[in-house]
């Protein structure tokens, strides 16, 4: 059978304050006419499907059309999609009931409820597993469904206060129990939306999931058993030690430091209960990115004026500009210099950024630029400031704990809703 995994499409994201939904609208028409062509018998969308916990109703409205569209051209189509770190799991499962007749599976929680018999884990497999049919309509796997898993609903109580333990015991347990439920010859997959060891971070636009502290998880924690684990949270497509444990990364890039990204899907075969082939799919870039510099402010200008583009291309289809210049001093008019030099271009200029004297390494690369302070670091310093010493660890880690408290608040009164 053949599934296609995809993940962070982050509906209803702005760059640099402008709508994007012009090119997340061309990525779902491709990758409908992309199912359809490649007769996938799956869909696995592994989390960050919106990109704020209260999304937009227009980006909501692109989700929901898409799977209507699918499952009109493709009734057999099964989709299964979790909530990452940017959904609310709440609103993720509110519509369930209803997409559940369109052959589509939302989870947005693990729901671990204990009834003081050890049944905790069995219970919430039930739920998390959904069984893929083939072409000829018999289950030919398993699909193992592990949203988002937020620190409240892994510590406290019994189960102690680390983070990442927390993550790895609901993450055994569950496969243990999806372990237990498939039959000879139905693979087994797992799809989790986290930070695995060793895989490549996109720095500038991917959230760290868990505030203050360490939260990466071994690929260990997926054993032999499970012939594909489809991975959502790193932009950046690739394998983590074996070629069954993938990120597709991202379908469009999410800043300018992701532009040389290959995004896109990946067509996973099983045969059987293992893995048997996994081919990538670019994405069509619907609107470019570019970078001008960086360079004196003479050269950027020359630059700016070379560059050519149909005016009569709709707007929204216009690239997305990102400037960069040298300079020995700050100058005034330089938004001017460069907005006269794009006059009449067919670009949507989103950002300029100065680089001065001394900003560069001794290699010649862009030094990275200043942070504002980490919230840890300002907490640190006000308290040895204020009590003579540095925080210790207990200290430091309630901090953290609250900070990933305050930062995961919208979901929490999304869920009490």
């Amino acid at each position: 059978m053949k599934l296609l995994h995809t993940a962070d499409w982050h509906l209803g994201q702005t760059f640099h304050g402008q709508e994007r939904h012009v090119e997340h609208q061309a990525f779902l028409d491709w990758l409908l006419a992309t199912l359809e062509e490649r007769h996938s018998d799956a869909l696995l969308i592994a989390g960050d499907i919106f990109d704020v916990v209260n999304p937009s109703l227009r980006a909501q409205q692109q989700l929901y059309d898409f799977i209507v569209s699918a499952h009109q051209r493709l009734p057999r189509l099964r989709i299964v999609l979790i909530a990452g770190n940017h959904d609310s799991g709440a609103r993720i499962e509110l519509p369930g009931p209803l997409l559940e007749r369109l052959r589509t599976h939302a989870l947005g929680r693990v729901i671990w409820l204990d009834d003081g018999q050890g049944e905790a884990a069995r219970l919430a497999a039930e739920r998390l597993l959904i069984p893929l049919e083939a072409a000829d309509g018999q289950i030919a796997a398993w699909c193992l469904a592990l949203p988002f898993l937020r620190p409240a609903e892994v510590t406290g109580g019994a189960h102690g206060d680390d983070y990442v333990s927390g993550v790895e015991r609901v993450h055994r347990e569950l496969i243990e129990c999806a372990e237990a439920r498939r039959r000879p010859g139905q693979a087994l997959v797992a799809m989790s939306h986290a930070h695995i060891q060793g895989a490549s971070v996109s720095a500038d636009s991917e959230r760290p999931i868990v505030i203050g502290g360490e939260e990466s998880l071994p690929g260990t924690l997926f054993p032999a058993s499970l012939a594909y684990v489809a991975l959502g949270h790193l932009h950046r497509p690739q394998q983590v030690g074996e070629a069954r444990i993938r990120y597709s990364g991202s379908p469009l890039p999410m800043d300018f430091s992701e532009v040389d990204y290959p995004h896109q899907v990946l067509e996973v075969t099983l045969d059987g209960e293992t893995l048997a082939g996994c081919e990538a799919i670019r994405v069509p870039r619907a609107v470019a990115l570019l970078r001008v510099g960086p360079a004196p402010l003479d050269a950027v200008v020359a630059e700016l004026e070379a560059l050519d583009g149909d005016p009569e291309t709709p707007r929204e289809r216009w690239p997305w500009l990102e400037v960069r210049v040298e300079l020995d001093a700050p100058r005034v008019d330089l938004r001017t210099c460069i907005e006269q030099a794009l006059a009449g271009k067919a670009v949507r200029l989103v950002r300029i950024q100065s680089l001065y004297a001394g900003s560069r390494d001794a290699a010649g690369h862009d030094a990275a630029p200043q942070q504002a302070p980490e919230p840890a670091a300002l907490f640190a310093h006000a308290w040895e400031q204020q009590f003579g010493a540095p925080p210790d660890a207990d200290v430091t880690g309630d901090f953290a704990s609250l900070l990933t408290e305050l930062a995961h608040a919208d979901s929490a009164e999304d869920a009490d809703a």
